[in-house]
């Protein structure tokens, strides 16, 4: 489970869009910036922030704020929806309808029994994406807003030991297709054959359990 993933301001390597657009680039970085560092975390009872996420406007990417989960009824969902496994949208396609992507420069992970936590990047300062499905819910203040959630997939052997699953990666040349592309099956297989060709590139890399990596997801609904 993904339940917390950083977003360095520093960024220097952007593997996110094939034809990187620099107003998102330029958004993300104020945004993270003004976040100063903190973890990004899901939103619900305790937190709500609001974090950033690309969507398909008309064909174009774009940048909006988000609520990480999902609202039912004007509440947070009562039902885990922080996360989306990969073989529950291979077998129910329809989940698939409105997709984005999760702008990140790793993700936090905790090994267990040892309870170490590890960031998994793609490289120091690579800003990358993670994939992602989406529908609109409304908050408990009656505005309505996109709400995500990132699907998650079997985690390759030489990160297996540490997690067994991990956020679906989605190369910047296949994400105009993630965006648009029809909703059916062929997106989801084909989204996990792309993000396969990641695999290697992916390193973890243990780190202290502090503010910016701790946090029980229990917690934080």
């Amino acid at each position: 489970m993904c339940a917390s993933y950083g977003l360095d301001p520093r960024f220097t390597d952007a593997e996110l869009l094939a034809e990187a657009d620099a107003e998102i680039l330029a958004g993300l970085r104020d945004w993270a910036q003004q976040n100063d560092g903190e973890t990004l975390r899901p939103t619900g009872k305790n937190l709500r922030n609001l974090n950033p996420l690309i969507v398909s406007g008309d064909g174009e990417a774009a940048l909006e704020a988000a609520w990480w989960g999902y609202l039912v009824d004007g509440q947070p969902a009562k039902f885990p929806s922080i996360n989306t496994r990969s073989e529950r949208l291979q077998q129910r396609p329809g989940g698939l309808r409105t997709r984005a992507i999760v702008p990140t420069t790793g993700w936090f992970e905790m090994r267990k029994p040892e309870r170490v936590w590890h960031e998994f990047t793609l490289g120091k300062g690579v800003l990358f994406g993670m994939a992602a499905v989406a529908q609109r819910g409304r908050t408990p203040d009656g505005e309505w807003v996109t709400c995500y959630s990132i699907v998650m997939r079997p985690a390759p052997e030489h990160l297996a030991e540490l997690h067994d699953r991990m956020p679906v990666l989605i190369p910047t040349a296949f994400a105009h297709d993630w965006l648009n592309a029809e909703a059916d099956r062929e997106i989801i297989d084909e989204a996990l054959l792309a993000a396969a060709s990641l695999d290697e590139r992916v390193t973890a890399t243990a780190r202290e359990t502090d503010a910016a990596a701790k946090g029980d997801a229990d917690q934080l609904f």
